[in-house]
């Protein structure tokens, strides 16, 4: 099982703060940064990275990551698109925006293309998001990428309703990108990851906040500190990763588990932390250099760029 990294995690070291003109990392050495100093073997790129990016960019990221070892994996659409509106102008214009960021996808050499639905949990919005998305959907199957579903609210807040969706659309491109907080804010976290993850492409393993074993009393440790202990002294605090870990391994899963350490601190420590958790909680130990290869399957041509609004 490939462990991978959430790219956005680290906006704010690939976006430029306040008024400098420059990031602290360039987004063309994420790649490389990725694999050598976060030993993670291939990464999600979200659409507000690529601001301002026209096709030449997209490929320079695409020869980068080649020369790395290290494929950019899933492009992610963060902003819901209205394919649920009753205007059509508004699931027009979604439309548009989700085919741009496909094309962009098979640029960049991903095999998925990940958005969110806004749209009301109803069987009349349903019907309408499944009609807005079989034209996306056909258009990704072309370009041989997956369009995956990210959770949110209403419409694809349930498991039942997400399953019911994917066979209203139909097709084998369309899938699910489930999310580990998002699973730990259910009811029955394992039965929601049962439920989502035979239909995944990738799956976000979201952390938020980790400490330390034991209660010593003490103010709690900061990540710094923590990152001085053994794996064993250190646990992620938000909730029990080793269950949905093992959900999701449970029903056959072994693609791609995209870390996102969505915390405080030092996002790399927090990164190294989530690594280290998850890989326990797959009973793994260091990660070996033949589990950072990644397929070449991945490396299709591309011909259309994304525009960013």
């Amino acid at each position: 099982m490939l462990l991978t990294l959430t790219a956005s995690c680290l906006k704010g070291l690939l976006v430029p703060a306040g008024k400098a003109k420059k990031p602290k990392l360039d987004i063309l050495d994420l790649p490389r940064y990725t694999r050598e100093t976060l030993g993670l073997s291939g990464f999600n790129l979200s659409t507000d990275l690529l601001v301002g990016s026209d096709r030449a960019r997209l490929e320079n990221i695409r020869e980068r990551a080649d020369r790395a070892s290290c494929s950019c994996l899933v492009l992610i659409e963060p902003n819901p698109q209205n394919f649920g509106e009753k205007a059509e102008t508004a699931a027009l214009a979604a439309a548009e925006r989700m085919c741009r960021v496909v094309d962009a996808a098979q640029i960049l050499g991903c095999s998925a293309a990940a958005l969110r639905v806004a749209a009301p949990d109803d069987d009349d919005a349903l019907a309408r998001v499944a009609g807005r998305l079989r034209p996306i959907m056909e258009r990704a199957e072309k370009l041989d990428i997956n369009l995956i579903l990210a959770p949110d609210k209403g419409l694809t807040s349930r498991p039942e309703r997400v399953t019911e969706l994917l066979k209203k659309v139909g097709g084998f491109r369309i899938g699910t990108y489930p999310d580990f907080e998002t699973a730990a804010g259910q009811k029955d976290p394992v039965a929601y990851l049962h439920r989502l993850t035979p239909y995944a492409s990738a799956v976000c393993a979201s952390t938020t906040k980790f400490g330390a074993t034991g209660k010593s009393g003490k103010a709690e440790p900061s990540l710094e500190d923590l990152a001085q202990k053994s794996d064993k002294a250190v646990v992620h605090t938000a909730y029990d990763l080793k269950p949905l870990v093992e959900a999701v391994t449970s029903v056959g899963y072994d693609g791609p588990l995209a870390l996102d350490y969505r915390g405080p601190g030092d996002v790399a420590i927090g990164i190294g932390l989530s690594r280290d958790a998850i890989m326990r909680a797959l009973g793994l130990g260091q990660i070996d250099d033949d589990e950072l290869e990644l397929d070449d399957e991945e490396d299709d041509l591309a011909d259309s760029a994304v525009d960013e609004e």
